[in-house]
């Protein structure tokens, strides 16, 4: 066993340098990359049976189109060996392709091979403390362990190899899993004879990987894979660093996030993110988060649409193609990892993760090409989806109690008793006077009228320099039934942002309710409401003119502009003014975001995606 060259921490033997790899991690296949580059090698070995040679090379030769090289054993089970461009084997391969380099397929064909989900150490220590120093700590630690005796049968059947390979005399890179390198280096150095084993398989084929599956089975997070396969195109594919890349997830996926649901992340949210996922990672014996802890993380500090935004983009793997020219395979990761004895990993596919786990986001049914919902989508007969009119029109009926109990609290008095109770004790105030030996009582002041119309304002959406809204869309809805209010807002653009076919979703930048339904008029095109100098003045305006009561409710950051105040006084009307912060922020961020359904007929599958 010679672990040193040239004082280089290396792991060679005589003519052969081996490179052994986690698969499917991408800090290996760019140390396969490093090495390959130093050493120069004539030919390339790697860890595949030679049954599977011809489908293998025909896949990697498709990257970064992913395929599956698939066969059926004589028990029935389907073995499926999915090729990704992270995979060091795959890289040793295609660097020797594209360098014209022969290429040696020197495992054994082993049927009924189990799986293993043992751990490793996490693939992220290589890049700190190098390619040496973490195969090195793994053979003092590992060596010595129960072997089973199809990995003796395999790993003598690569020794033999090896062995013919080095006697040519050429410089052979070889590129194998790390759990084998101390068997292969223990037989390296005894006298190997070829082992018995199939020569030949039947029945094997090769398909293109399905883009829903890619979002479900790739090894690496498909942004990641994503990633490295731009920086290998562009030769610089050594500057990856998976901390980073989550970062940049975050940033895109926040983002997107104010793009489709008008809503920024604070940086303590994302601090908090980073702080949650990094504890989340090391409670579980990793340095760096996982793509499903980061997408818990991020909907802890946010919520299911960051968490979805984060999900969507960072399991999107640009290469796609709807014609590949041969079968296409869908595959998931519940039959993967649930159902052993109808599909399986090929063996290969040793894995640091001891669990697939569902992503806590609500699965959406994807576009079958990007803008399929938003072209399809015609809002000449739109209208609400009635769970959301439920929510809205209570948050309404609460806004008009609390502004009546706001209003009689503030009608109220309080005086020190002396012949009558009057509405009952003030505990409060009584207690807060003790010392002066006088008890306090409380006179209501009965409040006349009632709540008609109810204004809530966002964000008032004040134009630009450039003269551009946020919030352009300007509608008025009539209540379908007895129970529903009639309804002016104005919101982003309806189309914009697609949940599902003709299902948009908007979010409110204010809006107006006014009982009973069906009075009003189109308030924005109405003449009458020309002097208002804003979105949310015309809606105040509105509120006042058709409120059937005395008190019109306003809910907004500023109070109401005095132009508003007088009109209410020549209306015979008042305004009770309550500040948007004293209410729950939670429960404003639900009712803020709305959905646009494109007829009646939507509604029939709108909970499907909603």
């Amino acid at each position: 066993m010679i672990w040193m060259k040239n004082r280089e921490k290396r792991i060679q033997w005589k003519n052969i340098r081996m490179v052994p790899v986690l698969h499917n991690r991408v800090e290996f296949a760019m140390e396969v990359r490093r090495q390959f580059e130093e050493f120069k090698p004539d030919c390339v070995a790697v860890e595949f049976p030679d049954t599977l040679e011809e489908k293998i090379i025909k896949g990697i030769k498709r990257l970064p189109l992913l395929s599956v090289v698939y066969y059926e054993e004589e028990d029935g089970e389907f073995i499926y060996l999915v090729l990704e461009p992270t995979d060091g084997q795959v890289e040793a391969i295609r660097l020797a392709l594209s360098r014209g380099i022969p290429v040696h397929f020197i495992d054994r064909d082993t049927e009924g091979y189990p799986l293993d989900f043992s751990t490793m150490p996490d693939p992220y220590a290589v890049t700190k403390i190098g390619h040496y120093m973490y195969c090195n700590a793994y053979v003092r630690l590992c060596s010595g362990e129960t072997v089973l005796p199809d990995d003796t049968l395999r790993e003598k059947t690569m020794a033999y190899h090896l062995k013919l390979l080095n006697r040519k005399g050429e410089r052979v890179l070889f590129v194998g899993g790390l759990s084998h390198l101390p068997g292969i280096l223990d037989m390296l150095d005894q006298p190997q004879t070829q082992v018995i084993g199939r020569r030949k398989r039947h029945g094997v084929g090769l398909a293109h990987l399905h883009e829903e599956s890619s979002r479900e089975i790739m090894t690496e997070m498909p942004f990641l894979a994503a990633t490295y396969e731009h920086a290998r195109s562009g030769d610089r594919p050594d500057d990856l660093d998976r901390l980073k890349l989550n970062s940049d997830l975050i940033t895109t996926a926040r983002e997107n996030h104010l793009k489709n649901s008008k809503e920024e992340l604070l940086r303590t949210q994302i601090k908090i993110l980073h702080r949650f996922a990094r504890n989340y990672a090391l409670l579980t014996g990793e340095l760096v988060p996982s793509f499903y802890q980061v997408i818990v993380a991020a909907r802890g500090v946010a919520d299911d649409n960051f968490a979805y935004e984060v999900w969507k983009k960072g399991s999107d793997y640009p290469w796609q193609t709807e014609e590949p020219g041969m079968p296409v395979l869908n595959l998931k990761g519940e039959d993967l990892f649930l159902d052993h004895k109808r599909i399986k990993f090929h063996r290969r596919l040793k894995t640091m993760r001891t669990r697939l786990v569902p992503v806590p986001v609500r699965k959406k049914k994807r576009e079958k090409y990007p803008g399929e919902w938003n072209r399809k989508f015609h809002p000449f007969s739109i209208c609400s989806y009635p769970p959301e009119d439920v929510v809205i029109e209570g948050y309404g009926r609460y806004l008009q109690k609390r502004a009546l109990e706001i209003k009689s609290e503030e009608n109220s008095r309080i005086e020190p008793f002396v012949c009558s109770m009057l509405d009952g004790l003030d505990i409060r105030e009584t207690i807060r006077e003790w010392t002066s030996g006088n008890i306090y009582v409380k006179a209501e002041r009965p409040l006349r009228g009632k709540v008609g119309s109810v204004v809530v304002i966002f964000d008032p959406d004040f134009s630009d320099d450039k003269g551009k809204e946020a919030f352009p869309w300007c509608v008025t809805w009539l209540g379908e039934h007895d129970q529903e209010s009639d309804m002016a807002f104005y919101s982003t653009p309806a189309g914009e942002v697609m949940d599902g076919p003709g299902i948009s979703r908007c979010q409110y930048g204010g809006f107006m309710l006014t009982y009973p339904p069906l009075r009003v008029y189109d308030i924005w095109r109405d003449p009458f409401f020309e002097a208002a100098r804003n979105k949310p003045e015309r809606l105040l305006m509105a509120a006042l003119d058709y409120s059937l009561e005395n008190h019109v409710v306003h809910v907004a950051a500023t109070p109401p502009s005095g132009w508003c105040r007088s009109m209410a006084a020549r209306l015979g009307k008042k305004i009770i003014y309550l500040p948007i912060g004293s209410f729950s922020p939670v429960t404003l961020k639900k009712i803020r975001q709305f959905h646009v359904l494109d007829g009646h007929p939507v509604r029939k599958y709108a909970r499907d995606y909603i």
